[in-house]
């Protein structure tokens, strides 16, 4: 369905309060504009805030995605290149094969 808005000053744009409850958009919220070939496309964007991981952390992740025994002293000589000792993390055991 259709609905007329108009621009304003400045360019602002009011989106109906009903479209607002249905996409969930606040005040402050953030959208992205794009072209298209019917026009111009709106569309909600979701920041969400980046975790920082720290060398331990990073060094646990390196440890636990070893799938095979090759892979895992891979990962135990890469934790001790970052001056951290794989025996003081928590993580699985060095995979058999």
């Amino acid at each position: 369905m259709a609905e007329y808005i108009r621009v304003g000053k400045r360019g602002t744009v009011v989106i109906p309060a009903d479209a607002r409850r249905r996409y969930g958009l606040d005040e402050g919220e953030m959208l992205v504009m794009e072209e298209s070939a019917g026009g111009l496309l709106l569309k909600p964007v979701r920041a969400y805030e980046v975790e920082v991981y720290t060398p331990q952390r990073r060094a646990e992740f390196l440890l636990n995605n070893a799938i095979t025994a090759a892979e895992y002293d891979e990962a135990v000589a890469a934790v001790r290149a970052m001056g951290i000792d794989p025996d003081a993390l928590p993580h699985q055991a060095r995979p058999e094969r």
